[in-house]
C-alpha cells in the first residue's frame, strides 16, 4: 500500500452472503462426503464464534443434524447458559447440557489453580475471586508480562506480577477446562456418529489462542480464516441475537470476568485485526497508526506481539513423527 490514507478497516469487509454460502458447501462436503458423518456437535459458549459456527453449520446440514452442548462449570458466566439457549432456540437446535464441575473437581483444577495463585497472593482462599492479565499495548515498551488480579470477598482488587513458575501452574490447571469440554464434546460426537466442529477465528487460530487438544482439536475449523470482524459481518447478515453480539469477547475461565482483549491481545480485537492484516501485508506501522489513530509506538508493540506469540505458540501447530 502506498498511501495510509487507503488503509481502512474496509479491507476487511467481506459479502457475508457469498461467504456463508462458500463455508456451508464446504461443511456440507466435509461432514457427508469426507467425514461420513451424520452431522454436528457444536460446543456452544453464548459467544459471537461459537454462534456463528452453529448457524452456518445449521444452514448447512440443517436443524436436526446439528447439537448445542453446553458445558457450564463453577466459574462460568450465567449469561454464557442464557445466551446459548436463546441462540439455540433461535436456530431451532437440539441442546444437551453437561456441568463439568465434577471432573474438574475430581481432577482438583481447582486446588491446583489456587494453590498457583497463592504463590503470589499468600492470602488466596475460599471466597476469593481472580483472573490473569497482560498490559495493554499503551502501557510502554518491554516484556509483556502477565499478572494476576485477586478480588477478596469484601471486594478489595490487588494486581501482582506472576512469576514464571505461578503463571504456568495457573495456565495448566486452567487448561483442563478446555480439555475436559473437547473431551465430552467427541464423547456425543461418537454417540450419534457425528463431527466436532472447532469455532476458533483466524486471531485465536494463527496466534495460537487455543488449548493444544482442547479448544483447538476438531474434525472441521469452519471460520478459523475469518478475522473477528469477518465473523461479526456474518453474524449480522446471519440475524444472531443482539444480546450475542453485543457481548464483549470474553474467555470465561476465570472468577473473576476476562475480556480476550486484556488476556492475550492487548488491544480492541477490531484494531487487533487491522494489525495483523497489516503485518502480514507489509504495510508499515505508521500507516496503521495513522489509521487506527494511535501512537506509532502502540502499533510496533502489536507487530512485535504478533511475532511473538506465533513464536511462541509454533508448537501448537505441531504434530510430530518420528
Amino acid at each position: 500500500m502506498a498511501s495510509s490514507t487507503i488503509l481502512s478497516r474496509d479491507v476487511l469487509r467481506i459479502d457475508p452472503a457469498a461467504e456463508a454460502e462458500r463455508i456451508q458447501r464446504g461443511i456440507r462436503r466435509a461432514v457427508f462426503s469426507n467425514l461420513r458423518r451424520r452431522g454436528i456437535v457444536v460446543g456452544v459458549s453464548g459467544g459471537i464464534d461459537s454462534a456463528v459456527v452453529a448457524a452456518l453449520s445449521t444452514r448447512a446440514l440443517g436443524k436436526d443434524c446439528v447439537v448445542a452442548l453446553f458445558m457450564p462449570e463453577n466459574d462460568s458466566s450465567s449469561d454464557s447458559m442464557q445466551l446459548g439457549m436463546l441462540l439455540a432456540a433461535n436456530l431451532g437446535i437440539r441442546t444437551v447440557t453437561e456441568d463439568i464441575t465434577p471432573i474438574l473437581s475430581a481432577a482438583s483444577c481447582y486446588r491446583r489453580r489456587d494453590d498457583a495463585v497463592r504463590a503470589v497472593v499468600p492470602e488466596y482462599g475460599p471466597g476469593w475471586r481472580c483472573k490473569i492479565v497482560l498490559p495493554h499495548a499503551s502501557d510502554g515498551p518491554g516484556y509483556a508480562l502477565f499478572s494476576v488480579v485477586v478480588e477478596s470477598p469484601g471486594g478489595r482488587i490487588t494486581k501482582v506480577r506472576l512469576t514464571a513458575d505461578a503463571y504456568l501452574g495457573i495456565v495448566a490447571a486452567t487448561n483442563l477446562k478446555q480439555r475436559v469440554r473437547k473431551m465430552m464434546e467427541y464423547y456425543y460426537a461418537d454417540r450419534w456418529q457425528y463431527a466436532v466442529a472447532g469455532t476458533a477465528n483466524l486471531l485465536e487460530h494463527n496466534l495460537g489462542f487455543f488449548v493444544k487438544n482442547g479448544d483447538g482439536a476438531a474434525d472441521l475449523k469452519p471460520i478459523a480464516h475469518l478475522y473477528k470482524s469477518q465473523v461479526y459481518q456474518i453474524a449480522e447478515w446471519f440475524g444472531i441475537p443482539e444480546e450475542i453480539q453485543n457481548r464483549p469477547p470474553t474467555t470465561d475461565t476465570y472468577p473473576l470476568h476476562q475480556s480476550q482483549e486484556e488476556f492475550y491481545f492487548s488491544l480492541p480485537l477490531g484494531d487487533f485485526d487491522l494489525c495483523l492484516y497489516s503485518h502480514d501485508h507489509g504495510i508499515p506501522e505508521a500507516d496503521v497508526a495513522e489509521a487506527l489513530k494511535l501512537p506509532e509506538t502502540h502499533v510496533q508493540r502489536v507487530y512485535a506481539s504478533i511475532e511473538s506469540k506465533r513464536k511462541a505458540t509454533r508448537y501448537l501447530h505441531m504434530s510430530l513423527g518420528f
